[in-house]
């Protein structure tokens, strides 16, 4: 019976540790920036060789501190992408360029992983197009 109400009381304890501990980050309680786009997957659709593949992914910091992007990796170097290096307030909209080289020919799908200071540290865009010889 002893053990049985030691069990019971060590599990009640970790349970509101565990409440305490995890339940702002559930809840979305949690204060600091928030990466949201509008959009993390894009189609250029039928491209010629040499035609411009440029594309914005518009995202905002829905969080309430000023969001930083640290780094923007890229699955392949027939890629490049450009951003803001400077912070972006809470509340504000900005954009991130990434640009495929079209003298590379086929069908493409490529990652973009963009890191941040948000709570939402990393987050995943797609792009994908096919290049042919004439439209």
């Amino acid at each position: 019976m002893k053990h049985k109400i030691v069990t019971l009381i060590s599990f009640v304890l970790l349970s509101l540790v565990s409440l305490a501990w995890i339940g702002p980050a559930v809840a979305g309680n949690e204060e600091g920036p928030r990466l949201s786009f509008s959009e993390t997957d894009y189609d250029f659709g039928i491209l010629a060789p040499g035609d411009e593949a440029i594309h914005y992914f518009v995202f905002t910091n829905t969080g309430d501190k000023p969001l930083v992007i640290i780094n923007v990796r890229t699955s392949c170097g027939c890629m490049a992408s450009d951003w803001n290096k400077k912070p972006v307030g809470a509340g504000v909209k900005d954009s991130l360029k990434v640009e495929y080289n079209t003298k590379i020919k086929g069908t493409f799908s490529k990652a973009i992983t963009v890191q941040s200071n948000a709570l939402n540290s990393s987050v995943d865009l797609n792009i994908r197009g096919n290049v042919v010889k004439s439209k």
